[in-house]
């Protein structure tokens, strides 16, 4: 038998962040999940991952044949041609000889074959990792829940005095056989799947820390599965000098007493159509002109409009991407979790010194919420936490239902997170519709107290002027001073 390591990986990266590093060696854990939640394919990571590190390895199977097992594995890019199968599956002749089961109990029949053909192959093959898929399949070779919990503690301790580190699935049942082999265990993995999407937690844990769940879970051909755990943004800090940055326009910074502060969050808000991801490009744009790289979330818009767009307003971007300078990535948000996005842009940050991160926008954020017990505030908190002490630099837009009338910068009350919030809105003249913009709060330093009129053309952005003649801008339908 190999030499084990303090920690030994599960074969899923994301999980082994999880579990704080890995399974312990020498013991028993378990993976519970409904049908169809991927259990048998941890048990492909977990072995795999084995015979990749020169581990002795054993897939013990009770209900799939050992030609089903290899061939499911292979659709997701597994090659099990070098894990041994004891496939103690239901074979055809157990139907068509069912005179055996008339006259004896299933127990009776099968429970001392069966008991001996694990111990013989646990003997020959010494294994370091074995998978028991599914272990409550025991439950038809005993009499009675007392023997059949007697028997899976007597075969689990009998795998860990071997040195084994034993991994078994479990299919919650009408019985409580799940709740017996969670008792018996040394941790229990849930997989959950809904609707929503998939995921996994971490239900118990024997001799280690793990982290809070659930975490966003994924399968597919390519990858198996992955996991995409919950950010925790005080575990990640790099240094950073706080100073001003440009958003390339000069009236703008004019406005915001200079530009935005490096590692700072920016809220820019305001009703459809404004010109929120308009002006969330112009800083984008200016970021990667001074060299560094900026990445730009969209939410709301394709990759193509996004573009298309900004150059047809004068802030042409696709030099900047060419360049490696700017990344614009379009994000289906009914199809991705906050974990698994969070998760993509640690990865961008974190690969590539990302400077500038703008996601846009909020509502669309929150429809990547696969947890009905989730909260935009709380998942969009860690992210820009975990931005912020990184140094980077946030924009967020959110759009704001109520075109004019009474102010309010956000609806999803999303505004605390802010270090500064500016905003843009629509505004009626004598009859004419028109725009202004303002800075509502700017944490670092001081800002101009005044309102500007906001225009969009070929030529890009125009700040125009402090709006001194209009009052009760905020209200959406301001009048002349000279009409007092």
């Amino acid at each position: 038998m190999t030499n084990l390591s303090p920690r030994l990986s599960t074969g899923i990266s994301g999980l082994d962040t999880v579990l704080d590093g890995g399974l312990l060696p020498n013991r028993t854990y378990m993976v519970r999940g409904a049908s169809g939640a991927g259990k048998t394919i941890v048990g492909y990571h977990f072995l795999s991952t084995g015979v990749e590190r020169g581990e002795d390895v054993l897939f013990i199977s009770f209900e799939e044949s050992a030609a089903d097992l290899r061939a499911n594995a292979e659709t997701l890019g597994f090659d099990l041609s070098a894990v041994p199968i004891l496939d103690l599956s239901p074979s055809p002749e157990a139907f068509l000889d069912d005179e055996a089961y008339t006259m004896l109990s299933p127990s009776e029949v099968e429970g001392k074959s069966t008991t001996a053909e694990l111990k013989a192959a646990i003997e020959e093959r010494e294994p370091d990792r074995v998978v028991i898929d599914p272990l409550s399949q025991l439950g038809r070779l005993s009499s009675d829940k007392y023997q059949f919990r007697r028997l899976v503690s007597s075969l689990l301790s009998y795998l860990k005095q071997s040195g084994t580190t034993t991994m078994f699935t479990s299919q919650p049942s009408s019985d409580d056989t799940d709740e017996t082999l969670a008792y018996l265990c040394d941790g229990s993995l849930s997989l959950l799947r809904s609707e929503e999407g998939r995921s996994v937690r971490v239900e118990k844990f024997r001799g280690s820390d793990s982290q809070t769940g659930p975490h966003a879970m994924r399968i597919d051909g390519d990858h198996g599965i992955r996991v995409f755990p919950r950010l925790v943004p005080g575990s990640h800090h790099r240094e950073f000098a706080i100073e001003p940055l440009s958003s390339g326009i000069d009236d703008l910074d004019t406005l915001l007493g200079g530009g935005i502060e490096r590692g700072s969050i920016t809220l820019i808000s305001g009703p459809s159509g404004v010109g929120k991801s308009t002006t969330g490009a112009a800083f984008a744009r200016a970021t990667a002109d001074r060299g560094e790289r900026a990445a730009v979330y969209l939410f709301e818009e394709s990759k193509s409009s996004f573009r298309h767009r900004s150059k047809s307003i004068g802030i042409p971007i696709d030099d900047l991407v060419e360049s490696g300078n700017l990344r614009v990535d379009a994000v289906e948000p009914l199809s991705i979790s906050t974990d698994e996005f969070a998760h993509r842009v640690r990865a961008e940050v974190e690969a590539n010194g990302t400077e500038f991160v703008m996601i846009d926008g909020t509502a669309g954020y929150q429809l990547s919420l696969t947890d009905e017990r989730s909260d935009i505030r709380r998942e969009l908190h860690a992210l820009a936490r975990y931005l912020k002490n990184m140094g980077v630099t946030v924009v967020l837009t959110e759009e704001v239902q109520q075109v004019t009338g009474a102010f309010h910068a956000s609806d999803n009350h999303v505004s605390y997170l802010a270090d500064n919030i500016l905003f843009i809105r629509y505004i009626e003249v004598r009859g004419e519709i028109r725009k202004a913009i303002g800075v509502l709060k700017k944490r670092f330093g001081s800002f101009e107290p005044t309102l500007r009129s906001f225009k969009i053309g070929s030529d890009g952005i125009v700040v125009g002027e402090p709006l001194d003649e209009l009052r009760g801008i905020l209200t959406g339908t301001p009048t002349w001073n000279e009409d007092e």
